[in-house]
């Protein structure tokens, strides 16, 4: 093998290694039987949401995983794989991915992957998929603080407003006599 391309497959090993310490979560795809126009789709959409996908050969892959101290991952490196690195939101990259394949009704299966330096299994990975985003989150805790308070609040005001009845009929009765 000549040297340029030794130095080339070490800088790839390299990048991607680096690419897997920073995301917080990579999906590991099955990509056969799309055409490149559709993994071109794919990779548009998710970088939408500030997610990288990237196709690997398995052996760079497993080079990569090795470098930056996820060996566990090479287990799920079997077939043809492409990463979609996610730096931010968890559950975005294997929600975008869902998504797609909903809309497109394409077969990409997901394999495994690795999410804050855990491998995890492919049912994990679709369960990610089913959480809210971090947006939606806070919102939702915060809704589910609020409704026994308000709860709460509800049933305080009640007798009160029965006392506040009560003496009004009293009035009206005292009123008419």
């Amino acid at each position: 093998m000549p040297k340029a391309r030794k130095e080339q497959k070490a800088e790839q090993v390299e990048l991607l290694s680096e690419k897997l310490k920073k995301a917080k979560v990579a999906v590991l795809t099955d990509y056969r039987g799309l055409k490149v126009s559709q993994i071109q789709d794919l990779r548009g959409r998710l970088r939408g949401g500030n997610v990288e996908y990237r196709v690997v050969k398995n052996t760079l892959a497993r080079r990569a995983a090795e470098a930056a101290g996820y060996p566990a991952l090479e287990s799920e490196l079997k077939g043809p794989v492409a990463i979609a690195l996610g730096y931010d939101d968890l559950s975005l990259p294997p929600r975008l991915i869902n998504e797609f394949v909903r809309t497109t009704r394409l077969k990409v299966e997901v394999v495994g992957g690795l999410v804050e330096g855990r491998v995890v299994s492919r049912d994990q990975i679709k369960q990610l998929a089913d959480l809210p985003s971090r947006d939606v989150l806070p919102a939702q805790l915060l809704g589910a603080l609020q409704s026994p308070v308000a709860q709460l609040v509800g049933i305080m005001q009640t007798p009160v407003q029965q006392l506040v009845g009560a003496l009004n009929a009293y009035k009206t009765k005292l009123e008419a006599a």
